[in-house]
């Protein structure tokens, strides 16, 4: 049955060759070179409007959802780490890789032992250590995520058909910037509105912390560190964990109760909603241990750590490379005036 009402139904669809019915079709005719590189995939916002109204229940969302996930396999650099975090089986390796940085860390900082007397972090773990190992850490995984960026793009260059258009590919690029930070097309999905507000908490709430993040890096070599609770950067960084820890008990509520509309979940799905609510909760508890001076307080910084670790490192290599991927297709959509 090939009706096209999902193409029909969807709002962010282009009218010249609509998804997601080619998708389909493509999917049966098992044309996995021609759906890889295929930017209308990252267009879909997996709203739910063409999987609510399919006459046969075959959840064309779900299946553009799957694309995405295989991508996050086949473009990835070095693919290895990819398919480490593919698979349950795989999941003590990938945690034990961060603890196993962390601890040797710590242990060439020569403070692997607990500091007596009040919670000060920086006994544990050396800011100068944290940020030089984390910045490597993280340069490390710019440079797969280039990697990555540059085969996807060549796919897209290969393999897509559409005229060039006129806009440059800077203001191509900015208009893209700009729908992502709107979260604009979410409103224009028929059903399903909460998506529009959870994902808009979601993406901001990580943000906002990811900023607060590099500010507090900044602080510790020219600023006073730790900031005490009133300080205006530890207020932003406690507004976006309430953002983020509220708009992730939406999603993963409506992910295990409602099930029909919230599309079917995967494991890479729970991996990328569970460690960034883990990560989210352990920083709140984090806080709260330093200023009640908790003897646990080391080790809920330890598990912060690796779960921070674990989000940023493996970022390209799990559902969060939508955002990379995503903000790519996009701008090229507009550019060869796909969109």
């Amino acid at each position: 049955m090939q009706c096209g009402t999902c193409s029909v139904i969807c709002n962010l669809s282009p009218a010249e060759k609509p998804f997601p019915r080619k998708e389909m079709i493509w999917a049966g005719w098992g044309l996995k070179d021609k759906l890889l590189s295929d930017p209308d995939i990252w267009l879909c916002l997996q709203c739910g409007d063409c999987t609510t109204t399919c006459p046969r229940g075959v959840k064309p969302g779900d299946v553009l959802a799957s694309l995405r996930n295989f991508s996050y396999l086949h473009y990835a650099r070095p693919k290895f780490l990819a398919k480490l975090l593919s698979k349950p089986k795989y999941l003590p390796v990938v945690i034990a890789i961060p603890i196993i940085f962390i601890l040797t860390i710590i242990y060439f900082a020569g403070t692997l032992t607990i500091p007596e007397g009040v919670v000060n972090y920086s006994k544990f773990f050396p800011h100068l250590y944290l940020n030089i190992s984390f910045s490597i850490l993280l340069f490390l995984m710019i440079i797969g995520m280039i990697k990555s960026i540059k085969v996807f793009q060549k796919d897209l260059k290969k393999n897509t058909a559409f005229k060039k258009h006129k806009n440059s590919l800077l203001r191509c690029f900015i208009s893209a910037i700009k729908e992502i930070l709107t979260h604009e097309k979410f409103n224009k999905c028929r059903y399903h509105k909460y998506r529009y507000y959870t994902h808009l908490m979601v993406f901001w709430g990580f943000i906002i912390l990811l900023i607060v993040t590099i500010f507090a890096i900044i602080a510790v070599v020219f600023f006073e560190y730790p900031l005490s609770l009133w300080n205006p950067v530890k207020i932003a960084s406690n507004f976006a964990a309430f953002l983020l820890f509220t708009g992730l008990t939406v999603m993963i509520y409506n992910r295990i109760v409602n099930k029909s509309f919230a599309g079917n979940s995967n494991y890479m799905d729970w991996v990328f909603l569970i460690s960034i609510y883990l990560l989210v909760i352990s920083g709140v508890f984090v806080q709260i241990a330093r200023f009640q001076n908790w003897t646990i307080a080391y080790h809920l910084y330890t598990l912060h750590l690796v779960l921070d670790w674990f989000v940023i490192i493996y970022a390209p290599y799990t559902k969060f490379g939508h955002f990379i991927y995503r903000t790519i297709a996009m701008t090229y959509a507009k550019y060869v005036g796909r969109e």
